[in-house]
């Protein structure tokens, strides 16, 4: 069975440039979409073609189911790969694309809508032998109903959105007080970011940590893992930096949980790459099941570096027809990564966003260095849009080895024109907590509380700013011709 001759990316940012480049290794051609804002992005000039959106709010561009498929058909791809966030989980779009007779990259429609309820979801695979978190067994839509769960869990509990993720609309909540204020928000949050105003309550475990298990799988049945990652380190319930494997599990933990993956996945027939995310308390040594995402992670470099294995290249293989070629004795955990999500934003201002123009860009090097980026000099971080600049991945073959690779990328990370959170990380990688491993979901607010430290060594260029040359908007001189004709192209079309 053969693969796809072109591919339309429905996506924009690192993870765009990301699934081009695997295509280019593939052989297939590629075509990027953009909004007026993304016009030069990185991915626009990859791209053997590029079509504009128009508009940059996320509804008119991105998320414009029709508008897309529109371009899709316009440029006769066999298929669409929605990389993450926006259309990724959505059955509609998978839907749509199955009736304009365009493969959509990702697991079929009815496990997006299976993962999509978490409720359901949840007591779905409770009923199939899962451990999942206590909580509600329905759905809650006003304050007496959530009190009355309250109590028979026992406090702190959270709040969460029946559908949704991203950590919006949940809410910790340590006494009924704080869950009557609570309710309304959460209600609101998920009215006008999911359409549906109805959640669930779950007990709340202070000292848990946040273990995830990447999965793939192919339609004839086959599934395997390649172990798991460490997601713990987050802030309002986004995940800032992950690790692989993690440095809290022993083998026979490890063990169990990769085996609690398998069974969700074969349990709901999956397929394609997928991540089963799981509560861990230690104290307890016990896993709940949290929820599936059905679709590539951000933090998916962690495993690829960890086990060698290319996930995109997987799910376009998987996408076409083809079965897996690697068994899970192919599968090899081989010594330690660790990803560092880079933001525009001011880690000393809490973290508000900080848009702008990258006046300088110069990104680590070196072995066991890998930056997954869309930016360059002159490149321009919008308002519209998540403000994720790059994500800075090390291996080196053990733990120990790979935090001090890490502090020495961090170090000679330089970026210039917009505020970023890369100090915040320095201050992770030097802190003992994090050194030890025995950190948990609470650990970022407990380090905030402690205040970053403001005389963080950093690379500097030697040059002052004001001495530097005009940044150059596009660095390569062929690629600036050709996106400038395409552009042209586009307008006049």
């Amino acid at each position: 069975m053969s693969l796809f001759d072109k591919i339309l990316i429905a996506n924009r940012g690192e993870i765009a440039v990301r699934i081009i480049r695997s295509c280019k290794e593939l052989g297939i051609r590629t075509v990027a979409i953009y909004s007026n804002v993304d016009r030069r992005s990185l991915h626009v000039l990859m791209a053997d073609e590029a079509f504009s959106l128009g508009s940059p709010s996320p509804e008119k561009s991105y998320l414009n189911i029709e508008k897309i498929l529109q371009i899709a058909k316009k440029a006769d791809v066999d298929a669409i790969h929605p990389g993450y966030g926006f259309l990724s989980q959505n059955p509609r779009f998978v839907r749509r694309c199955e009736e304009e007779g365009i493969t959509f990259i990702g697991p079929p429609a009815r496990v997006h809508e299976f993962s999509g309820d978490k409720l359901n979801a949840k007591l779905f695979l409770k009923s199939k032998g899962v451990p999942v978190i206590p909580g509600s067994s329905k759905e809650v839509k006003d304050v007496d109903q959530a009190l009355e769960e309250a109590e028979k869990l026992g406090y702190p509990v959270m709040i969460k959105p029946r559908f949704g993720g991203g950590g919006v609309g949940m809410k910790v909540c340590h006494n009924a007080e704080e869950l009557k204020d609570s309710m309304r928000v959460c209600l609101e949050l998920a009215r006008s970011a999911f359409g549906y105003e109805a959640l669930y309550i779950e007990k709340f475990y202070p000292h848990a940590k946040h273990i995830e298990v990447q999965i793939l799988a192919d339609s004839a049945g086959n599934v395997i893992h390649m172990y798991e990652r460490e997601c713990s380190i987050q802030r309002r319930f986004q995940k800032l930096i992950e690790e692989a494997p993690s440095p809290s599990l022993r083998d026979d933990l490890r063990a169990l949980v990769t085996t609690l993956a398998l069974r969700v996945a074969k349990a709901i027939g999956y397929v394609n790459a997928g991540t089963v995310e799981f509560l861990y308390v230690p104290n307890e040594e016990r896993f709940f099941f949290m929820e599936l995402n059905s679709r590539i992670q951000v933090e998916h470099p962690v495993t690829e570096m960890l086990v060698g294995v290319d996930i995109v290249k997987e799910q376009i293989k998987i996408a076409a027809g083809m079965e897996l070629e690697l068994d899970q004795s192919d599968i090899t955990a081989n010594g330690h990564a660790i990803e560092a999500r880079i933001y525009a934003e001011d880690p000393y201002n809490g973290f508000l966003p900080s848009p702008g123009t990258i006046d300088c860009y110069l990104p680590p090097r070196g072995p066991g260095i890998r930056v997954d980026d869309w930016v360059y000099t002159g490149a321009q971080i919008s308002e519209y849009y998540d403000p994720l600049i790059a994500k800075l991945i090390v291996w080196d073959r053990d733990r120990s080895k790979a935090i001090a690779r890490m502090r020495r990328a961090l170090e000679e990370f330089v970026i210039e024109g917009v505020k970023t959170n890369i100090p915040f990380h320095m201050a992770v990688m030097s802190d003992e907590r994090f050194v030890s491993g025995k950190y948990d979901t609470r650990y970022v607010d407990e380090l905030l509380l402690k205040g970053l430290p403001y005389s963080i060594r950093r690379l500097s260029l030697p040059v002052a700013p004001h001495e530097r040359p005009a940044p150059q908007v596009i660095p390569m001189p062929n690629i600036t011709w050709k996106l400038s004709g395409r552009l042209l192209s586009l307008e006049e079309d």
